[in-house]
Formats: structure tokens, C-alpha cells, sequence
């Protein structure tokens, strides 16, 4: 007897925006979220609230979000960086939201520098 293979199915459009946003990195997706929370209601939405206040006291809580994951950092508990990380990572995000800068030109500016020295790249900023 021939042995019959099975044909395979084209994935459905569940399986499709499944595997896409599996593709799309999860802060891409954070920033998404925030760029819809930009104008909604303050009394309902913490990021809302962040817009509301401004790009400075945005900056001003990721000044603090940074200072708790590196006293974190020092005190080695890595449940509560990891926390603190994720918490500088969405205030950081909110910020580049606030001053209308994607995603994508950070991770630009990063493959720009991967491969170079830290002090190399470091150096090349410098200007006379």
C-alpha cells in the first residue's frame, strides 16, 4: 500500500494575526497600547493620567522608575528587578510616545551599533 501524505491546511486568519503578532516584539506592542491611551480618560487610565501630566513629568517618573531598578540591581533580588525593569521599560516607552518617537528608530540606532566597541561608538560621538 502507497502511504498517503497529508496536505497541509493554510493556516487560518486566528493562526495568521497569531503567528504576526508572535513576530512583533512585545514593546512594539506596548507602545501600540499607549499611542491609544494618549487621549483617554485620566480618571480611568494610569497612562492617560501620565499624558495628561506631560513629557517632563513623564521623564521626571522614569528618573524614578530608574532609580528603583538599579537599587534593585545592587540588592540582587531578581523577582523584584525584573518588576522595576518592567516598570522602567513602560515608563520609557511612554516617554518616547509623548515625544512621537517609534520604536523602530531606537532599534535602528542599536543594529546601527551592534558589532562596535563601546568605546569606539562612545568616542565617534564626540565631536571637536
Amino acid at each position: 500500500m502507497a502511504k498517503h501524505k497529508k496536505a497541509k491546511k493554510k493556516p487560518g486568519r486566528a493562526a495568521t494575526a497569531s503567528a504576526a503578532r508572535a513576530e512583533e516584539h512585545v514593546l512594539d506592542r506596548l507602545h501600540t497600547v499607549l499611542l491609544g491611551r494618549r487621549g483617554g480618560d485620566p480618571e480611568k487610565s494610569y497612562t492617560a493620567r501620565l499624558f495628561k501630566r506631560g513629557r517632563a513629568q513623564i521623564a521626571k517618573k522614569l528618573g524614578e522608575e530608574a532609580v528603583e531598578t538599579l537599587i534593585e540591581g545592587v540588592r540582587g533580588d531578581k523577582t523584584k528587578l525584573a518588576a522595576e525593569s518592567a516598570d522602567l521599560l513602560y515608563h520609557l516607552l511612554a516617554l518616547w510616545a509623548a515625544a512621537d518617537l517609534k520604536p523602530k528608530v531606537v532599534w535602528r540606532e542599536l543594529a546601527r551599533r551592534e558589532g562596535l566597541s563601546g568605546l569606539a561608538e562612545k568616542a565617534a560621538r564626540k565631536r571637536p
